[in-house]
């Protein structure tokens, strides 16, 4: 299921890539937006949902260790949509909504601004 759409926020929650020696640029946490998103085939990866980042242009990757694509999209599992409320994202699912409508969403700051306290540990 695809969740993405041009111009979204998203944030990166994989940037580890196997059997890669070469940065490729994203990094865990990262804030980015999205520019391109769609169904790529690549000859080694397979068939995947991609996306292209406005904030990375990755260019032609043909050196020594490329596959000679041009912008190759980052493989969408890499990242997840950017909520800003939550609690809220997961009360629009249980809401009833007449057909083709979307679901309302409050305006909400991202996180708590207290944190909980740490609960220690018990000694038995």
């Amino acid at each position: 299921m695809n969740n993405f759409h041009v111009g979204q926020k998203v944030v990166c929650i994989d940037d580890k890539f196997k059997n890669v020696s070469i940065d490729q640029g994203i990094r865990k946490g990262q804030i980015y937006t999205i520019r391109w998103v769609g169904p790529y085939s690549h000859y080694i990866d397979g068939d995947f949902i991609g996306v292209k980042l406005a904030e990375i242009d990755r260019g032609n990757d043909d050196g020594p260790e490329g596959y000679g694509a041009a912008d190759m999209p980052f493989r969408a599992t890499r990242f997840r949509p950017l909520l800003k409320d939550r609690l809220s994202a997961l009360k629009n699912l249980l809401a009833p909504t007449p057909k083709g409508e979307k679901p309302y969403s409050p305006d909400a700051p991202e996180e708590p601004k207290r944190k909980a306290p740490a609960r220690k540990k018990e000694e038995v």
